[in-house]
Formats: structure tokens, sequence, C-alpha cells
């Protein structure tokens, strides 16, 4: 990439951090109902309402973070995170940072130091979180993804990311132990309690 290339790229991705900054400010005055989240991904706004099966899963993984890294670890629920791609301002439902993790510039959190992230589907934005959120992890080279599916009893555990996408996809049935040890987070998720819809 030439010095010329290097800068336009720089610009628009600053052009595309400004776009979201103002969607995301817009979001802020709109009169969204409680309990409501919303995201953009590739440009597009997906708001899902929280439901209680869903948020009772987040619990979980949230849980055995805090059981593993203690209460000091940098785990966020549903904290704007802006990643590689098109205007991808994504506010996962899990994501752990390193403990090196700053802010930049603009008071946001860098997808570079994002090490684990989990996502609950709902119906309505399931392809989000199989597909270009997905990939965007996986450019974004973090290095552990779980989707976990209450509505198939199951989840996908995605590792080893290369050339935008996990060469890694393992499924494991809800009542069943999902063992991430070996990987970042290095511990054992119990899904035994994972409600289903």
């Amino acid at each position: 990439m030439t010095v010329l290339e290097d800068r336009i790229a720089m610009a628009d991705a600053d052009d595309e951090t400004e776009r979201l900054d103002e969607w995301f400010e817009r979001l802020e005055r709109m009169p969204v109902p409680e309990g409501f989240r919303a995201e953009i991904v590739e440009g597009s706004l997906f708001m899902t309402p929280q439901r209680d099966i869903h948020w009772e899963i987040i619990r979980e993984f949230l849980w055995a973070i805090e059981d593993k890294f203690g209460r000091g670890a940098r785990v966020f629920s549903d904290v704007r995170i802006d990643f590689p791609g098109h205007e991808n301002g994504f506010c996962p439902d899990v994501a752990l940072l390193k403990d090196s993790a700053e802010k930049d510039d603009t008071g946001h959190w860098r997808y570079q130091d994002v090490e684990f992230v989990a996502e609950v589907i709902s119906k309505a934005t399931a392809q989000n979180d199989y597909g270009p959120k997905k990939t965007a992890y996986a450019v974004a080279e973090v290095p552990l993804y779980v989707v976990a599916d209450p509505y198939q009893g199951r989840c996908s555990v995605y590792t080893h990311p290369k050339d935008g996408d996990y060469a890694t996809r393992t499924t494991v049935d809800f009542g069943t132990d999902v063992d991430l040890t070996g990987t970042v987070v290095d511990l054992v998720l119990r899904t035994d309690s994972f409600p289903r819809d």
C-alpha cells in the first residue's frame, strides 16, 4: 500500500467513524422503548428487544468470566465497539477486552483489544450473528467467538481466525459443557441452565 492509499484508507475510516457517531447520537435522542438494544451492522440499524431468555444466557456468560477473571475483568455487555467492515458499530452481548485495553482518541473501545465475544441470537437478527458479525470478528482477529442459539439449543464456538473467517467451528448442545480450555478464556462453560426458546 502506498502512502497515498494509506492516507485515503485512514480518511475513509475517520469518515465512517463520524457517520457511526452521528447514528448513535441520533439514537440517543430518539424515543427508543426501554429494553431495546440497537446496533449498526453493515450500515443498517437493527433494534431488538431484550428478552428474558436472552438476558439469562448473557448473564451466565458474564458470571463464568467473572468467576475466572474476577470482577475487575474488562467485560462488557451491549457496549459499542466499531469493527472492520462497512459501518459496523456493534454492541456485542458479551465482549472481553485485554487488561491493557484503553479507549481511543474518540472515546471508543478498540476492536484490536477484544479477546472474546459471545452473541445470543434473536430470531430477527440471527443472520447477522452467523454472517456479517462473524466475518467482522474474524477480520478483527477476535480469537474466540461463541454464538448461543436458544431456538436450536446449541452453542457454536469459532476459533482460529484466518483470512476473514474462522478455521475451526465446534457445535455443542445446551446441557453439555462447552470446553473453552486452551482458548483466551481458558474455562469450561456450563450450559445446563441455559434456557431454550
